[in-house]
């Protein structure tokens, strides 16, 4: 058998390349990058800071994928019990917010309590958009007053616009009993879906694929400009042709279904349809490492200009220098609902800003790195357009025999562990489809 070919050096692209060595078939890796690892990889500064694309942890439940990537880093790895909390003006609030009202206004936490024991006995009819689900399961006050305004946030879209089927466990929905005591007292359970992740030791979430770099013969700086699924050729941007026997791609559906030649235009039309938000990623140093009690905090408030905070010193502290501190902010846009309306240097001053208010960042303190970087790509926006323009999409791929993988090859909210076991999936269905050719 020839070379499979795949597109993307990334988790996904990674798991396809695995799949394919346990098979002892011989593929080769391409990207358009001069880095590896694409969404999951990590960047060093000279300032001694390492910051992942984005907040990467791994809690996968998956034995398997556990002792994989446990494996790929050596078993150097650390191992945390996850906590998260939300801040809300002024107010910071254990996550969920919906088991843990103490402490917030009064007035607030009566029209919560009320609400959502009505939502309980009342009859919603059917369940056409998130909106609706919202209202169904928390009440009118609780939703427009936290999940609604989120979803506004990092969604970059209101929550009618957006389906349910991207929910699974992320959203918790607690029982009356659940939420009377959490609205009393400040001692409440641990419900978050993520109870415990593990995070590679040294150099980053990308050392998570150390192990499989050796398995395929990956090449950089490879930039697609052309598929020929007739003749089964890619080209790159410097004129070389690539021949191929099976293709398997994780470029995201926007960009990869263009490069298709004499692809039809009703697929081009729904690739069209689909929305991406895109990320800006500003990452701060600071002198000093206790900033903050939890890992991610979530942020409500419009006049805060990002959306979501993590802390990765607290996921190893070989990612900042000795005694350091170091916070990514998540900042969301999309071309679609929310253009990014400046230049991505220009979000860092109002990042800091937001943390200084938030009393992150206090009197006195150093900032001993900034840096803002932009994702083109990074959560899929499950509105309404989503589910039929996949189906064109993947329909056309499926016909013309190229695998699709990872969170932008099947257009969906693939963690990690997902996004691994999808690149496996689609080296698997590109052989079975090679063998029934070939027979």
């Amino acid at each position: 058998m020839k070379q499979i070919t795949i597109i993307g050096a990334g988790m996904s692209g990674f798991g396809a390349a695995y799949h394919l060595h346990q098979e002892g078939v011989p593929n080769a890796m391409f990207d358009k990058n001069p880095y590896p690892g694409g969404h999951t990889a990590s960047f060093k500064f000279d300032t001694g800071f390492i910051f992942d694309d984005g907040p990467h942890i791994s809690f996968t439940k998956d034995e398997r994928i556990q002792k994989l990537f446990a494996e790929s880093v050596g078993l150097e790895y650390e191992s945390f019990e996850a906590k998260f909390n939300n801040y809300w003006k002024g107010h910071w609030i254990k996550h969920p917010a919906q088991v843990n009202l103490h402490g917030l206004p009064s007035d607030l936490v009566v029209d919560i309590l009320d609400e959502f024991v009505k939502a309980q006995f009342a009859d919603h009819g059917e369940i056409k958009n998130y909106e609706d689900w919202l209202y169904a399961s928390f009440g009118k006050k609780f939703a427009d007053t936290f999940p609604m305004q989120y979803t506004r946030k990092y969604h970059t879209t209101d929550a009618a616009n957006m389906t349910t089927d991207w929910l699974g466990p992320r959203l918790y929905r607690p029982d009356l009993k659940e939420v009377f005591h959490g609205a009393v007292s400040p001692e409440t359970a641990d419900v978050h879906y993520i109870s415990n992740f593990r995070y590679p030791t040294h150099g980053g979430f990308e050392s998570y694929l150390n192990k499989f770099y050796k398995l395929t013969d990956y090449q950089l700086n490879h930039k697609v400009t052309e598929i020929d699924p007739q003749e089964k050729t890619i080209t790159f941007e410097d004129g070389k042709v690539h021949a191929y026997e099976g293709l398997i791609s994780s470029i995201p559906l926007p960009a990869m279904i263009p490069l298709i030649k004499d692809v039809p235009a009703e697929v081009v039309a729904a690739t069209q349809k689909l929305s991406a938000t895109q990320c800006v990623l500003v990452n701060i140093g600071i002198d000093r490492a206790d900033l903050s009690d939890v890992h991610v905090s979530y942020y409500y408030d419009d006049d805060i200009f990002f959306t979501r905070l993590s802390f990765p010193h607290m996921f190893s502290k070989h990612v900042a220098p000795e005694g350091q501190g170091s916070i990514q902010a998540e900042c969301y846009f999309s071309e679609k609902y929310k253009p990014l309306d400046r230049s991505v240097e220009d979000c860092i001053a109002p990042v800091i800003e937001g943390l200084k208010k938030s009393g992150i960042i206090k009197d006195g303190d150093k900032i001993t790195h900034q840096n803002a970087q932009f994702t083109p790509y990074a959560q899929i926006i499950y509105d309404h357009d989503r589910g039929p323009a996949l189906e064109v999409i993947h329909g056309y791929l499926d016909d013309i025999g190229v695998g699709y993988c990872g969170r932008y090859g099947e257009w969906g909210y693939l963690w990690t562990d997902d996004s691994f076991k999808s690149g496996e999936k689609a080296a698997q269905k590109v052989l079975e489809q090679i063998s029934q050719a070939t027979k």
